[in-house]
């Protein structure tokens, strides 16, 4: 690809699903532009990923989106799966806590909606319900322009119980992080409006939960697993893929453009493009930067990550016990290995009609700086799934099969004052034409934040392609 030439070109990099959608929103608004994928990997779609077990093909990534945002369902009707978007049997979901196994009560990221409900899942000690009260009588609370971590906020209003039994599994099961360190502002920013709603936080949750979209399902999936739609965005939308692609430098073209070194350190060739689209990890995107937007790249370097896996497994009908709902949750205060289990067969249909007599389940595992967790073998983190499992709901069979999804490094930690390290890294990109980011590190982990990013990035970057030849 030659910048300057018939066609103008944009040179992706990471084929995860912002890069896929990225890419899916240039070719949308540009059919005239050549869009190139590069992917380091063998495989596109990061960490939305089929895997099988036991012949059933599921996810072992990501396996559900948030259907109360757009992007992620418009993309997968964009896409051609109209038809297969699909929203779970069951969402109602368990806390295994103090041995015991709990209803989960009615709460906005943990923080309770509804105090007598709470007192009622048995999930908070008197002593923690008399402190979470206060909430109701206490001042308001005020970030006042600043940032905090979620749980010193929730502590704040309702007492260090309420934070670690409820707070923590919930962004455990999202960041893989601690509430205590993750920024109210940039994970939970709809809790920081909160503040301005009522004194009262639980009064202010349980307003917000009954909005207009209240009755709308959360969350969707899609028929055969959400791991289909990244090929099928990619096939949709035209765009050029390279897999085992590894950028290893960008410069910027003394006549504007941008040249990419791609390949091995042996085999290394240059590639021309107009724009590019940066859609990888915080640490491969600083490297990239590192010479042409050093400020940039040294904050892009100071976010950390997590690392996680994923246990699937596969049991005979017959041998698995009566259990409720999608799944339950683990706070990590309890010291079990294990942080949430969901019962993929009771949660999509689809998942136990390919079963046939068959239930799959997954478990998930790890949480940032807890990688050592993770050292252990395939065999092992199976068989530490199954301690756990057998003392939550009484499982005693082994699985028939069994699927381990290690995610190293797969999920950024958005630490206090993240939205202003976002804020300069894309005001040093912004200052070079024809360069943007997006990805999992900026504005959200979930898929629908994701696919926003990547189409927020194919924008930024449009205004600087060269116009088409019929409207020269």
């Amino acid at each position: 690809m030659q910048t300057g030439g018939q066609r103008p070109t944009v040179a992706v990099v990471g084929g995860g699903i912002a890069g896929v959608a990225a890419a899916a929103r240039l070719r949308s608004e540009r059919p005239d532009v050549e869009v190139v994928i590069l992917e380091s990997s063998p495989d596109i779609g990061g960490k939305l990923r089929l895997g099988e077990v036991a012949g059933v093909v599921v996810d072992v990534g990501a396996e559900a989106m948030l259907s109360r945002r757009p992007e992620a369902v418009d993309l997968a009707r964009a896409s051609g799966l109209s038809d297969d978007i699909v929203h779970p049997a069951t969402t109602s979901a368990s806390l295994w806590t103090r041995d015991e196994m709990l209803p989960m009560p009615r709460t906005l990221m943990g923080i309770p909606a509804d105090l007598r409900a709470l007192a009622e899942s048995r999930v908070i000690s008197k002593t923690g319900l008399a402190r979470a009260a206060m909430d109701a009588v206490l001042p308001a609370s005020s970030l006042d322009g600043h940032d905090a971590s979620i749980g010193s906020l929730v502590e704040e209003r309702f007492g260090k119980e309420v934070v670690d039994r409820l707070v923590e599994p919930l962004l455990g099961g999202v960041y893989a992080g601690h509430a205590r360190e993750i920024s109210a502002r940039a994970a939970v920013p709809q809790v920081v409006a909160l503040l301005d709603r009522d004194r009262s936080m639980s009064k202010a949750a349980a307003q917000a939960m009954r909005g207009p979209s209240s009755d709308a399902p959360v969350f969707a999936g899609i028929s055969g697993g959400v791991g289909r739609l990244p090929q099928a965005a990619l096939d949709a939308s035209g765009a050029h893929l390279e897999t085992d692609a590894t950028v290893r430098d960008l410069a910027r073209r003394p006549e504007g453009g941008w040249t990419l070194v791609v390949g091995s350190t042996r085999e290394p060739r240059l590639l021309q493009a107009d724009a590019v689209v940066l859609a990888v990890p915080a640490a491969p995107a600083a490297r990239l930067l590192s010479d042409v937007a050093p400020a940039a790249a040294l904050e892009l370097a100071r976010i950390e990550y997590a690392s996680v896996a994923i246990v699937t497994m596969a049991f005979r009908a017959r041998d698995f016990p009566e259990v409720v709902g999608s799944g339950f949750l683990v706070p990590p205060v309890d010291k079990h290995a294990i942080k949430a289990a969901t019962f993929s067969f009771a949660k999509w249909d689809w998942v136990r009609a390919a079963g046939d007599d068959l239930l799959v389940m997954r478990c998930s595992l790890g949480r940032h700086r807890e990688e050592h967790q993770l050292q252990k073998t395939d065999e092992e983190l199976v068989d530490v799934a199954l301690l756990d499992l057998a003392d939550a709901i009484g499982l005693s069979v082994r699985p028939v099969d069994a699927h381990v999804q290690r995610w190293g490094g797969g999920l950024p930690q958005y630490a206090v004052g993240h939205l202003d390290r976002v804020a300069t890294i894309r005001r040093e990109v912004h200052r070079l034409p024809g360069l943007s980011v997006c990805g999992a590190a900026y504005d959200g982990v979930g898929i629908p934040a994701c696919i926003a990013s990547g189409q927020r990035a194919a924008a930024e970057v449009l205004p600087v392609l060269p116009a088409p030849a019929s409207a020269r």
